[in-house]
Order: C-alpha cells, then sequence, then structure tokens
C-alpha cells in the first residue's frame, strides 16, 4: 500500500480554421514543466505561470507527412506528437495494469480544445486509447507461458444528466442502468453493464466504434447534446496465474474517461432563473469539482474530517476509486490556445492545478480465485439470510423526523439493494464457471452477426450523419438501396425518432437517370435542404446537407455523382458548416477578421440556434403556446448605459395573450435542458408532465414588465452650455420605432435657475474642474401600439451612476401622457471622464410597458400552438407591402440635430468673424498703419464673440438672428452695458435692427435655414437647393458692401439697463485664462435672446 499524487499533463493545440481567419492571438506560452496564460485584454504583458507534470506544445512546429501522420518538422521543434504523450502517459498506463493496479486517464477540457485528439486520435494519428490497447495485446502476446493466463474484457457507458446508458447495446432502458453500491468493497457500479470479453485490439476497436454509432444514434433520438455527456471506456484486465497450491487472479481495471466539455461550468450558476436547481444537466461536472476541492484538503492536511461528495452525482459515484481511491491517475487538461477562449482556458488550468495536490491510496489487486468464488458465495448466504429474517431493518437510515411512511421508502429501497445484489452476485457465480475460451467465442459470434459488409456499399448514395462532435460526425449511413426509401418514426425503410418527426415524414426515390428526388410525405413536414424549408419535391445532389425535423442532420452523399456538387462547398462538410448555413438562411451574417466579442457572440449564434429549433418544435409537441425567437440586443438598449457591442438573447412570447420575456443565452441554456428532461418524459409515457404546476413548469414565467425599446438623447449640447429640447423616437433592438418621447436637458444652476444662451463656450475645456449642474426634463411620452396601454416606466441613469432613476408607473389605458418630472445633476468637478461623455454619450431613456396575465378567449385554447403559429405566418404574408413614414426619424436624428445645433451657432460666430475682418481691411487698404491695423485685426482674430441682445425685438417671428461683436465693438458694447444710459441702449437697439437686416441679405447660413425650416425634414433637392443658396449669397454680397460699411462705422457709445453676461477679449493669445472674470446671470427667466433656426 503506498501513496501516490495524480499525475497531470496539459497540452495546447494548433489554432483551427475559424481562428486563423479572425487572425486569432496566441495566449499560452510553455517552458519546460511551466505553462503561461497571458490575458489578451490587459494592457500588460504580465503572465500567470503554472507547473504540471508535463507542459505538451502541440501548436505549431509540425508538418504532416505524405500519410497524414503529424511530426515534427526538424530535430530542435518542441512539437509534442501522439507518441510522444502515449510515451509518457500511456507506458504507464500499461505498467501499472500489469503490476495489477488500477488505473484511470483522465481526459478534461473546453469542447473543442482537442480531448478527443489526445484520447482517441484521427486517423493515422491514433490517440492514447487505441495505442494502449494495441500495445496491451502486444505484450500479452510476449508474456503468454503455460503458468499465466490472460483475460480482457471491455465495457462503455456514457453518463448523461444524471443517467447512465450502455454503449455496448442498443436497449436503452428507461431512466437509464441503476447505480448501485457494493456491500463490501463499498464501491459503485451500473447494475447490468455489458462487459464484454476481447480476444484483440481489433476486438476492442469493433466494440468502441459500435458504441461510438449507438451513442450517436441515442444523442440524436432523445434529444441530448453530446458535449454535456461523459464517456467512460473500462477495460477489464485479468491475470490469472497458476501455481503449485491455487489459481491467483491479479486484476486491474483501467477507467479512460472523456469529460464534458468544461465552457459550461461557468452557466451551471444560472442566476435569476427560479428553476436553477431544476436541472442534471450540469450537476456532473459541478460535483466533480467539490470532490475535488474536498479531496485536495484532505491531500494538504488542511482539512482531515471532511465528507467528500461522491454521492451527489453519478458521474462522481462511478469514479470514486479514481479520485481520492485505489487508482493511480492521470489527467489530462487540453488547451485551446486563442485569446477567445481565455476564460475557459485560464478555468482549466485552475482545476488542473487543484487535481496535481489529489493523493491516492494504492494497492495491487491479488487474490486467489477460490477465495475469490468463496467470499461470492459467503456474501450471497448473508444477504439471504438478512432478507429472510429481516434483520437489514436495523441497517436502516432513520433520521428524526421521519413519518412512517417515509420508513417504509427506505426499507423497500433497502431491501431492492439486497435483491440485486444477490442477483449480481449469482450472475457472477455463473459466470465463473465458464471457461474464457467459451465467453470470448460467444461474444465473437453476436459482433460476427452484426457486422455489415461496407465494401460492397461503396458506390450506392447513402444519407451520413452530421453531429457538433466531430467523433460523431459520419457514423451513421443510411444506404439509398432501393428505388424508393421512405424516412418517418413508424412503418418505413429508416427510422427516425425525435422532435418533430412525423410518421411519415419523408421519401427518397431514384429516378431512371440515377438522380436523387427527396420528397415531404405529410403537410407539415419539416425538412431544409441546404439550409432552406422545402415543401415540395426537390432534387438532391451530392454532398446536400438535409434536416429533419429539429436535430437530424444529415449530407447526403452520392459517389455516382460527385461532380454535382457544388465548388463552393468544403471537401468535409462538417456540423458547424451547416449550422452556419442554416443561421445564413435565416438572415445572420458570418464574416472573418472579427473581433474577440463578435467572435463570441458567432459561436453563441451557432450554439443557440440548433437548441432554440428544438424547444420550439417541443413546444408544439407539447401544446404550451410559447414562441422562442433569437435576438441581438444591443448593449445600450438592454443595460442602460452608453456602451458599444450586443448581446445575445431569447424573446418568449405567449402566443395566447402576446406577453413577451427576454432570458439572456445562460438562463435559456439552463431550461431547454429541463425541457428536453420533460420531453423525454413524456415520450416514456408520462404523460404527468403536461399536468404539471405552472411553477415546476419550464414554459412558464411570472409576468414581468417587458422592454419595448430606448429614447437615446445625446448630450453633446452640454459640453457647450446649450439646452437640448427635442422629440426623440424611441426604438426597439430592431431600429423600428415605436413612439415618440419628449425631453429637455438644460445646463443650470445649482438651484435650477437654467444658463441662457449666452454663456455658450467655444472650447468644452474651459469646463474642466468646474463645478456643473444640468436639468433632465421629461416632457411627454407616446407609444404607438395600444397593446401597451396597461402602463409605462421610464427609468435612465447617467454616465456613472450606479442606481436607475425611474417614473411611477404612467399612461394607464392610454397610450400617450404628460409626464413633467424633472431631476437635476451636480458634477462637483469636471473631468475628462465628463467631457469624454458630453461629447460622446448619450443618455438612455428605457421604456419599460406592463404586462398582466390577462384571460383569453377560450376560442385560442381551441387552436393548437401549431395552429397559431401558421396563422401568424399567414398574417404575415399578407403584410409584406412596404410602409413609408416621413415623419419618423432614424435613432440617430437626436444626436444629429444636436451636432447640427452646436455646427449652425459655431458658423454663424465665425461667418459674422469673417465679414467683420473682411470689412477692416476694406477700412484700412489705403491706409499706411500698420501697428494699428494689426492691433484691430488681432483684437478680432482672437475674440471669442460677445453675442448682441437687445431690449427689444422688432420681429417677433422665428426669423430672429445672432448677431455677436468682436474687437473694439465687443468692448465698447460690454463696457456700455455697465452703466444706464437710454441713449447708448437704443443706439445698440438700433444697431442690432441694422446688422439684422445686413445678415439676412448676405448670410448662407440665415438663406440654408429658411429654406429648411426643420433639421429632421428630409428633400431629394437638397443639393440643389444649397448651391442655388450660395449662387444668391454671393451675387448680393457685393451690392450690399457699400451700405454695409456705411452702417458699421457709426458704432460709437450708449448705455443699457440690462444686465449683460461679460466675457475677457484675449489680445494676441487664444489660449483660454481660467481667472477669468465671475459669470453675472440675466434675472429674467425668459431672456431676449435671438433664436437659431
Amino acid at each position: 500500500m503506498s501513496e501516490e499524487s495524480v499525475k497531470v499533463a496539459v497540452r495546447v493545440r494548433p489554432f483551427n480554421e475559424r481562428e486563423k481567419d479572425r487572425k486569432a492571438k496566441l495566449i499560452i506560452h510553455m517552458n519546460g514543466k511551466s505553462t503561461f496564460i497571458t490575458d489578451p485584454r490587459s494592457s500588460s504583458d504580465e503572465q500567470k505561470q503554472f507547473s504540471f507534470d508535463y507542459s505538451y506544445w502541440s501548436h505549431d512546429g509540425f508538418i504532416e507527412l505524405p500519410s497524414g501522420k503529424l511530426e515534427p518538422n526538424n530535430s530542435s521543434s518542441l512539437y509534442a506528437n501522439q507518441q510522444k504523450v502515449f510515451d509518457d502517459l500511456g507506458h504507464d498506463v500499461l505498467k501499472n495494469a500489469f503490476e495489477g493496479f488500477n488505473c484511470s486517464l483522465f481526459a478534461y477540457g473546453q469542447t473543442g480544445s482537442g480531448k478527443s485528439f489526445s484520447m482517441i486520435g484521427y486517423g493515422i494519428n491514433r490517440g492514447i486509447v487505441p495505442i494502449a490497447c494495441d500495445q496491451l495485446f502486444q505484450q500479452i502476446e510476449e508474456k503468454k507461458s503455460s503458468t499465466i493466463r490472460f483475460e480482457v474484457a471491455v465495457s462503455m457507458m456514457e453518463v448523461y444528466n444524471e443517467q447512465v446508458r450502455d454503449l455496448l447495446t442498443r436497449n436503452f432502458p428507461k431512466g437509464g442502468l441503476t447505480v448501485r453500491q457494493h456491500p463490501t468493497s463499498g464501491h459503485f457500479y451500473p447494475q447490468g453493464l455489458c462487459i464484454v470479453p476481447v480476444g484483440s485490439y481489433a476486438d476492442i476497436e469493433r466494440r468502441i466504434i459500435g458504441g461510438t454509432e449507438n451513442r450517436t444514434i441515442a444523442a440524436t433520438n432523445m434529444n441530448t447534446t453530446s458535449s454535456r455527456a461523459h464517456t467512460i471506456v473500462t477495460i477489464y484486465f485479468d491475470q490469472i496465474i497458476k501455481n503449485d497450491l491455487e489459481d491467483t487472479k491479479k486484476t486491474s481495471v483501467i477507467n479512460l474517461v472523456d469529460l464534458a466539455g468544461s465552457e459550461r461550468i461557468s452557466n451551471t450558476g444560472v442566476t435569476g432563473d427560479r428553476l436553477k436547481e431544476s436541472t442534471n444537466i450540469n450537476r456532473s461536472l459541478s460535483t466533480l469539482g467539490n470532490v475535488i476541492s474536498a479531496l485536495v484538503d484532505i491531500s494538504s492536511g488542511v482539512k482531515r474530517k471532511i465528507v467528500v461528495p461522491y454521492r451527489d452525482s453519478i458521474l462522481t459515484k462511478l469514479l470514486q476509486n479514481a479520485l481520492g481511491g485505489n487508482s493511480k491517475t492521470i489527467m489530462i487538461a487540453a488547451l485551446s490556445p486563442a485569446d477567445v477562449n481565455y476564460d475557459e482556458t485560464l478555468s482549466t488550468l485552475r482545476f488542473a492545478d487543484r487535481v496535481k495536490r489529489i493523493k491516492n491510496v494504492v494497492v495491487i489487486n491479488e487474490n486467489p480465485t477460490d477465495k475469490l468464488i468463496r467470499q461470492l458465495k459467503e456474501d450471497n448466504q448473508r444477504l439471504k439470510v438478512l432478507i429472510e429474517t429481516g434483520n437489514y431493518n436495523l441497517q436502516l437510515d432513520v433520521k428524526p423526523g421521519m413519518s412512517e411512511q417515509d420508513i417504509e421508502v427506505v426499507r423497500k429501497q433497502m431491501e431492492e439493494e439486497i435483491q440485486s445484489q444477490i442477483q449480481n452476485n449469482q450472475k457472477l457465480l455463473q459466470d465463473s464457471k465458464l471457461s474464457w475460451d467459451v465467453k470470448l467465442k460467444n461474444a465473437q459470434l453476436e459482433d460476427k452477426s452484426r457486422k455489415s459488409s461496407l465494401k460492397s456499399k461503396q458506390s450506392i448514395a447513402c444519407l451520413t450523419n452530421l453531429n457538433e462532435d466531430p467523433l460523431l460526425s459520419y457514423i451513421i449511413r443510411h444506404y439509398m438501396n432501393t428505388d424508393t426509401v421512405t424516412i418517418g418514426s413508424r412503418d418505413c425503410t429508416i427510422y427516425l425518432h425525435g422532435i418533430s418527426i412525423l410518421e411519415h415524414h419523408a421519401m427518397i426515390h431514384r429516378t431512371e437517370t440515377n438522380e436523387y428526388e427527396l420528397i415531404p410525405t405529410e403537410t407539415g413536414a419539416k425538412i431544409k435542404v441546404n439550409g432552406f424549408n422545402i415543401n415540395g419535391t426537390t432534387a438532391l445532389n451530392h454532398k446536400d446537407r438535409v434536416l429533419f425535423g429539429a436535430n437530424h442532420l444529415y449530407v447526403f452523399l452520392n459517389p455516382n455523382n460527385e461532380n454535382d456538387s457544388s465548388l463552393n462547398i468544403p471537401n468535409v462538410i462538417t456540423w458547424e458548416f451547416a449550422q452556419k448555413e442554416i443561421a445564413k438562411a435565416k438572415g445572420y451574417s458570418f464574416g472573418n477578421n472579427l473581433s474577440i466579442e463578435q467572435e463570441v457572440i458567432q459561436e453563441k449564434i451557432l450554439s443557440l440556434l440548433p437548441l432554440l429549433s428544438e424547444v420550439n418544435a417541443i413546444s408544439e409537441e407539447l401544446n404550451k403556446y410559447r414562441a422562442f425567437e433569437l435576438v441581438l440586443m444591443p448593449i445600450l438598449a438592454w443595460d442602460g448605459i452608453s456602451i458599444k457591442g450586443s448581446k445575445v438573447m431569447i424573446r418568449m412570447r405567449n402566443l395566447i395573450n402576446q406577453n413577451i420575456w427576454y432570458w439572456d443565452d445562460t438562463k435559456f441554456f439552463n431550461r431547454s435542458y429541463i425541457i428536453k428532461e420533460h420531453y423525454q418524459k413524456f415520450l416514456d409515457g408520462d404523460e404527468d408532465v403536461l399536468y404539471i404546476a405552472k411553477e415546476d413548469d419550464p414554459f412558464w414565467e411570472p409576468v414581468e414588465d417587458v422592454l419595448i425599446g430606448t429614447a437615446n438623447v445625446f448630450v453633446q449640447s452640454l459640453a457647450y452650455l446649450l439646452d437640448f429640447d427635442d422629440e426623440v423616437a424611441i426604438v426597439d433592438y430592431k431600429g423600428l420605432e415605436h413612439g415618440r418621447f419628449s425631453v429637455n436637458l438644460n445646463p443650470c444652476l445649482s438651484n435650477g435657475q437654467i444658463v441662457t444662451e449666452e454663456h455658450f463656450i467655444d472650447q468644452p475645456d474651459e469646463l474642466l474642474n468646474k463645478p456643473y449642474h444640468f436639468k433632465v426634463t421629461m416632457n411627454y411620452i407616446e407609444i404607438n401600439d395600444e397593446r401597451y396601454n396597461k402602463g409605462l416606466r421610464i427609468r435612465h441613469k447617467i454616465f456613472n451612476e450606479n442606481e436607475f432613476s425611474e417614473t411611477n408607473i404612467i399612461c394607464r389605458n392610454a397610450t400617450c401622457a404628460r409626464i413633467k418630472q424633472t431631476r437635476i445633476v451636480t458634477i462637483n468637478s469636471i473631468d475628462e471622464d465628463w467631457l469624454n461623455f458630453f461629447e460622446n454619450g448619450c443618455i438612455v431613456f428605457q421604456i419599460f410597458a406592463v404586462q398582466e396575465e390577462s384571460k383569453s378567449s377560450a376560442k385560442l385554447y381551441r387552436m393548437t400552438t401549431r395552429d397559431m403559429k401558421i396563422m401568424e405566418q399567414k398574417q404575415d404574408n399578407t403584410n409584406l407591402t412596404p410602409v413609408n413614414h416621413p415623419n419618423s426619424s432614424l435613432p440617430g436624428d437626436s444626436k444629429l440635430k444636436a451636432e447640427l445645433t452646436l455646427l449652425h451657432k459655431k458658423y454663424i460666430r465665425l461667418e459674422q468673424k469673417e465679414k467683420r475682418i473682411q470689412q477692416i481691411c476694406r477700412d484700412w487698404e489705403d491706409k499706411n498703419d500698420y501697428a494699428t491695423f494689426y492691433k484691430l485685426i488681432s483684437a478680432v482674430v482672437f475674440s471669442s464673440g460677445t453675442k448682441l441682445k437687445p431690449t427689444h425685438i422688432t420681429d417677433k417671428g422665428d426669423n430672429t438672428m445672432e448677431i455677436y461683436l468682436f474687437g473694439l465693438e465687443e468692448q465698447q458694447y460690454l463696457d456700455d452695458a455697465e452703466h444706464v444710459d437710454p441713449n447708448k441702449k437704443n443706439y445698440w437697439d438700433d444697431y442690432y435692427e441694422r446688422m439684422a437686416n445686413r445678415q439676412r441679405r448676405v448670410s448662407l447660413s440665415y438663406r440654408v435655414s429658411m429654406r429648411r425650416p426643420t433639421l429632421c425634414k428630409r428633400s431629394n433637392n437638397t443639393d440643389l437647393d444649397t448651391l442655388s443658396i450660395i449662387q444668391e449669397a454671393n451675387e448680393q454680397e457685393n451690392q450690399t458692401r457699400a451700405s454695409t460699411a456705411r452702417d458699421e462705422k457709426g458704432s460709437n457709445s450708449a448705455r443699457s439697463s440690462v444686465s449683460f453676461w461679460k466675457r475677457t477679449i484675449r489680445s494676441g493669445n487664444s489660449n483660454r485664462d481660467n481667472d477669468s472674470k465671475a459669470t453675472v446671470f440675466n434675472s429674467e427667466k425668459h431672456s431676449a435672446a435671438c433664436s437659431i433656426q
């Protein structure tokens, strides 16, 4: 008896084709036994380091020989090929097996990380399992003698959703095989598991191929997901050693375990789902993690008295010996090298780092054969006595508080366990009476009866399956042996079972010209060819992809017409290629050179779409009145913050009352497995699942408010101390308009007094390190759809706020309402982040509609789910006429309006500055006083300008003008504003009138605004209109120069009784001075300032 740590190896694969197309970044590096991983999202090059028994570099440095074998490209290459991995790991397995130790070899890692390549391999690049089995029989041949006999048997099982399936038989009992505990040894075993004797490596290979075929059939017919299943191949190796006294049996059990994809572990803790504990799909891996943690604590001495939770899942029960028991254990962790898989790869490395700390106590399994038989007989006799006397009642695990009924249940379970063990022992005793040669002969005869000659069928067309697990693709082949092949779930040539498969689903007919046609045989039969639905006869070409129902995906192969296939398809059709094709047919586009976020979204879509089809089909068959749809929800809309990107979500709709729910992909994954569990129970004859309480129904969800859409209000105007006042479109995730929302943004003082336009600034940098206040006013809302008249609520948060500001319920029994809610946002000090938000960000107003569990007409319940979907499809087809909405706005209109308003203000000011400079140049063209000329020009150039604010406006329409003063005029105006002089006031009013009239005649911006009175109005003649305006402006400019010069010469003195905002005039320096004079505001709420068109 010795204590031995679990050996751990890690291996990194090459980039796959998708990662190469995306030009993925390598995140894994190795040096000796150390493995390093780099976070691609981090700006630093800091790496996390892990050390293992072996670190295998298989990413690059290899060539493919003509035979297809992968080998290092030179003597200095670090590439670890299949033989290198076997020499380090496989040899130890065989050595330990011959010594009589139990052995276990695990493969762990994310789906697609290379687990199967290391364990099984592909083609000539054989993995550890086939090489180990081959060499096992080679060594048996070398060690055979008259004093030792070798016996080898194999079993193959799959653990899926807490059920055990025997893969060496096609009989799948309901609920799977029962896992029981041996009363003497304490280990767990699946009752009734086929353990088949084998006499050569070829026998094992055939059995594993047959098991893989059975696994594929079960995965398709029972709607399972292969990436969530654990496969365990067990080799039972006995050495019977003869000696003078008695025979001794040395036994070794070799477990070769391919664990399910580890990437789903992060999704097991489904937040916000009331049914998160209702599914068994994640229990195995999560329990395995708990077992590893407990064993690490025990091995490190942190906790000696701790219960290891082996019993919490079927997988950990079966692997109890391999983990912390009597077994020499090796684990190989497969790593994905691409940056998009950083989180999963780091999780795999951490898991492997914990596993290496586990220590097992191993012993040689060696006992006399007579002793083993005697122990079996004694054990059987003891168990029979327990049943006869009822003494087993003393061993019942009766806990305080248990009722009589609970105790009776426990008693019956104990009695079943004992009876089962008696039967199992009896079977072992009967098997011991048969010689090994007889057992082996019987197994080989059974295997021969199941073989079929594939050579004679190589020239016959066939349907071959596709599966998300490459090992399970091209396993099943349905040959076109007759002119007509029928497909369905009953009385057909090809039997298919599963979701949306009808009794007589389709037929394939061979024409006189040796071509094939696919014909749906029942109305409503769901069939896709190359991604598109078919309703009538369709010709089948070589390599066409065919989907029957929801999940039976095949490739049609016709060796006689291989030239018929399209040139745009790959040589080998994969499951991923077919799923991409289906997604493209539904309107999704996939490209190369994607970012990490886009790559993640693409992979989610490809994994969700087939699952979505299955769930929709189950909803129809169980008549749940639910429809599911995949949507790409902008993060901005869902999270209510101004962030680019999208998230994949599922939209569930109640077909009866049209209520809607949005689930994230994690919640949908969880629900889909529960839904498939219920459906499997229904197929097994348990109709109680149709009448379960709604709280236990995975299709039911409590009513919640639904997001109608968002109104995005861009805040660029706040950076220039300008108001924002607009009616913004409410748009959903598709960009469709659902209503209008009126909102104001106003810079203000801390007490809420609105800052007038005279505070306009040219450079947002002037706001830095100063306090800032602005007011958000929601005016009114109008929704287009009357379905949302039960009430609305609006919420928003600004920039770095943690909590949403939310309105009360409004619009009850109405589709529009005045809101009149105001809040003041206070910023203690403006920093660069706030300026960036002002310039580029927006406030997202989320509009939610109240939903109710309303009672619907009984007539609707007379229709089935399928009938309702067909009716909706017909209605959609009759409403395809495009509708023009001339008054609608695009989602970016509010931002465009804010930017145009800002640019318009800047243009007016610069236009008038240019005119003033031109006027000075004309006035001084005949003078020689350059110093004075330079001073005047500099005063205008470096002046930001002051708006001339008249005390009354004669033009009371909307066509008022903004007039700015520069240079000396500006200084005179500011000086006059400090004194109360009616004469000066009248002077500046008259001056404003003269300048406004002139500006109307020559201003290009003013004439454009007159032609286009609203910013959101569209016109096809916009370019022509603008061109004519420019021409008119140029013609009139020359005519008005003389009168303009005379008007501008009389700017002298006057005083005004009105308070003006004073700005500092900077001469010769364009930089702003933080010590400028204090701002003085007009006390009037509404100033007489001119408005901009």
